[in-house]
């Protein structure tokens, strides 16, 4: 049984020297970490492999229980009859199966064909039942119980993006950046004489890509540098934290430096892009498509960039659907569908997919139960991941029953995620090129999962 941990042990209690630490001590012990982690960073002997890790942020909450839904018969009565009007027609589901299960048979939104291929031809995997978590939490009896194992802000959109991009969800607010920040600080010294940064942004300021002394480099959809306005109030209410942050002095760098880089980098990165061009090109052209052209183009670019490590943030909005869930998911989960399969075949084109991985996140997953036309904020939900070092055609983590009687659910069908964000992104970052023994300064909760010294990847989706 997994020892319960609020904080990570070793060198965070070392630092920290007092067994509770409020969120103003983690942060201070996570930058004597990074400061180590910098001086570790040093050592790492120069290769030429190139790795980019593409973060699809599906924002406003996924309803993911009808994008993978159970097709074994008594799987899918429990399944229709939780969802009721929500529920998908068995027939209309377009099957795959997977090894590793409670069953076998399982089906994908009709709208998702090409993922479908995707996931049959062994290019994708999804991941089940993910979401934040500062530590396991095995059943309702021990929520109701254990609060200090719960993130802050549970089912909330301003929150829980933030937790995603974090990892750190016992923290109120954005704390000391994202993950994919923190990963770069540690990883950015293997981009020799690069001064556009390895985490390059097509949706403006993120969480995710915030470090300590790493940025992100916004794109606009034709390079260049683009601010976001933003209509949303909870990624507003997200950025704004961010901001914040970087008022008080968190982020070193002065605005009058930070302009003078980003005019230097906007240059160097046109440049870079300005004579690349694709040919393969997307069934429909929506605002994704263009950003994954983008985002693939700016892949084709890495050796003139001089990037051995790219990171890539893509956000698409709109999910968070109270009513007509049915309708809207019809249309936007097949726009995720074809943005994906043409990110897929513009990799093939420039010979990359072995090198790229492809991962989603959201908010969190929806209620199973429906508030007469949609459903509302909930908790764990499925995602997918596309790539070469994908060990595809499975789906990694634990489907769980979808019966009201499951000891996981919390009132309105909310589901307690088995499989927590840490988990999930970690062996996305140990892939990426993330020690086992710097696991900890990107992940401080990570050892209330597993070990990083003894597994390498602990659910097993990427080679």
């Amino acid at each position: 049984m997994k020892n319960e941990r609020v904080l990570s042990r070793r060198k965070f209690l070392g630092e920290a020297s007092c067994a509770a630490v409020g969120s103003t001590a983690l942060f201070s012990s996570l930058l004597n970490l990074r400061m180590a982690a910098t001086a570790a960073a040093t050592d790492l002997s120069p290769n030429d492999d190139y790795k980019a890790m593409v973060c699809l942020f599906l924002q406003g909450g996924n309803d993911s229980f009808n994008m993978l839904v159970p097709r074994n018969q008594s799987a899918y009565n429990e399944y229709a009859q939780t969802r009721n009007n929500l529920a998908l027609p068995q027939e209309n589901l377009l099957p795959i199966s997977s090894p590793g299960q409670s069953y076998s048979e399982f089906g994908v939104h009709p709208s998702m064909w090409r993922l479908q291929e995707l996931y049959n031809n062994q290019d994708l995997a999804f991941v089940s039942n993910v979401g934040t978590l500062v530590g396991p939490i095995k059943d309702r009896n021990e929520f109701e119980n254990t609060s200090r194992l719960r993130p802050s802000g549970l089912f909330s959109h301003s929150d829980q993006q933030i937790h995603w991009q974090t990892s750190m969800p016992q923290i109120k607010g954005a704390g000391p950046g994202g993950w994919g920040g923190r990963t770069a600080d540690l990883l950015q010294s293997m981009n020799e004489n690069s001064l556009v940064s390895m985490n390059i942004s097509l949706s403006g300021v993120n969480v995710f890509q915030a470090g300590n002394e790493a940025f992100s480099y916004i794109s606009g959809l034709n390079g260049g540098t683009e601010m976001v306005a933003y209509s949303d109030p909870f990624e507003k209410a997200a950025v704004d934290g961010l901001l914040e942050l970087e008022y008080k002095n968190l982020f070193t760098s002065t605005f009058a430096k930070n302009t003078r880089r980003f005019i230097d980098s906007s240059i160097i990165f046109n440049k870079a892009i300005e004579n690349i061009s694709l040919t393969t090109q997307p069934e429909v052209s929506t605002r994704l498509t263009q950003r994954m052209t983008m985002v693939a183009r700016t892949i084709a670019a890495h050796e003139t960039l001089n990037h051995k490590r790219q990171t890539f943030f893509v956000r698409t909005g709109g999910w968070d659907h109270h009513s007509e869930v049915l309708n809207a998911q019809e249309l936007m989960l097949g726009e995720v569908d074809a943005a994906v399969k043409y990110f897929k075949e513009a990799m093939d084109e420039i010979g990359m997919a072995e090198k790229v991985v492809l991962f989603t996140a959201s908010d969190f997953g929806r209620t199973l139960t429906s508030n007469g036309a949609g459903s509302d904020h909930a908790w764990g939900g499925n995602q997918f991941v596309l790539g070469g070092p994908v060990n595809g055609g499975r789906i990694y983590g634990q489907y769980p029953s979808l019966a009201l009687s499951n000891s996981l659910m919390l009132n309105r069908a909310r589901l307690i995620p088995t499989t927590s964000v840490d988990e999930y992104s970690s062996e996305l970052a140990r892939w990426f090129g993330v020690s086992g023994g710097e696991m900890e300064t990107v992940f401080p909760n990570i050892l209330n999962f597993y070990d990083p010294a003894l597994i390498t990847h602990p659910l097993g989706f990427l080679s």
